[in-house]
């Protein structure tokens, strides 16, 4: 059955993928991608399938890669850079994602099983046949339309209990927990996003945390596999090459613009970063035409 589920599954992204990802389902997106550049993007916490090709990640310094018939379980806002792999024009990468949301999460708790393990913002493993099923079913939908603002949040339902009851379930579970590790480390990355071109003092982001500054950074780096300044360095750079493809000739008053004083630096460490001086890289993803394509992570 997961064989059989898996390639129904692939044919129905393959079907219904737009450019921008979006479908009728609130939360699922899907991707059709053909081409094997890096890029680099931010996570969100979601559920990724993918149904054709292979796709490797770098989250800090750790590696993921995962193929047709893995999952990838992502609990947190996380840079991460990747590129995909065995596709071509032909045979494209095929994936959709799910996104994970607290609110729908937290009342499935009280009948999961009880597992506190910390766990880190991103995992990958096989596909379970019950998993694969489940999010059949909900893809399906998209052929179904009247079905979806039943169906869909029942289906919904399954897969995350599937998650909870499955490998990944302490990940999982932290999504939904007020009061875990991420969680509360979630409130620091969820600030660092909103003011990455401002000052940052370590203390205040763990006061934010409620925690003390070891505590904050040694969860925190469990989290993102990195520290905060890290991260938002990472956040400053992704921004400013959105706004260089959008706004070209500007690079140093980008730089500026995303909490850069020196124009050397900024060049240095987007070059660093995305392998080319801001303007020249801008110029190509504009040339290309591949920025903005929508792609899971």
């Amino acid at each position: 059955m997961g064989t059989m589920a898996l390639d129904e599954i692939r044919d129905l992204v393959a079907r219904h993928a737009r450019p921008d990802g979006t479908t009728a389902i609130t939360g699922l997106r899907l991707s059709s991608v053909d081409s094997t550049d890096e890029h680099h993007s931010l996570t969100a916490p979601q559920l990724v399938l993918l149904a054709q090709g292979g796709k490797r990640l770098l989250l800090g310094e750790e590696v993921f890669e995962y193929r047709a018939g893995d999952c990838l379980v992502v609990s947190a806002e996380v840079p991460v850079s990747g590129h995909f792999f065995g596709i071509s024009r032909q045979r494209p990468a095929l994936g959709l994602g799910l996104e994970l949301r607290p609110t729908v999460i937290a009342p499935l708790l009280l009948a999961a099983p009880a597992d506190r393990r910390s766990a880190p913002a991103m995992a990958t493993g096989k596909a379970e046949p019950e998993l694969l099923d489940a999010v059949l079913r909900l893809v399906r939908l998209l052929d179904q339309p009247g079905d979806v603002k039943v169906l869909a949040p029942l289906y919904e339902q399954e897969i995350l209990w599937r998650l909870l009851t499955g490998p990944h379930g302490a990940l999982v579970r932290q999504i939904g927990l007020a009061d875990s590790g991420l969680s509360l480390v979630g409130r620091a990355i969820s600030w660092i996003r909103d003011n990455y071109a401002e000052p940052i003092r370590v203390a205040d982001l763990a006061r934010l945390a409620g925690m003390s500054e070891s505590a904050f950074h040694r969860h925190f780096r469990a989290v993102t596999t990195m520290s905060p300044i890290q991260y938002r360095k990472l956040i400053r750079l992704q921004e400013a090459r959105a706004l260089l493809v959008a706004r070209p000739g500007d690079v140093a008053g980008i730089g500026h613009l995303v909490g850069y004083d020196s124009p050397t630096q900024f060049s240095r460490e987007y070059r660093e970063l995305f392998g080319a001086p801001p303007g020249q890289d801008a110029a190509r993803l504009r040339a290309d035409g591949s920025f903005g394509v929508m792609q899971l992570p």
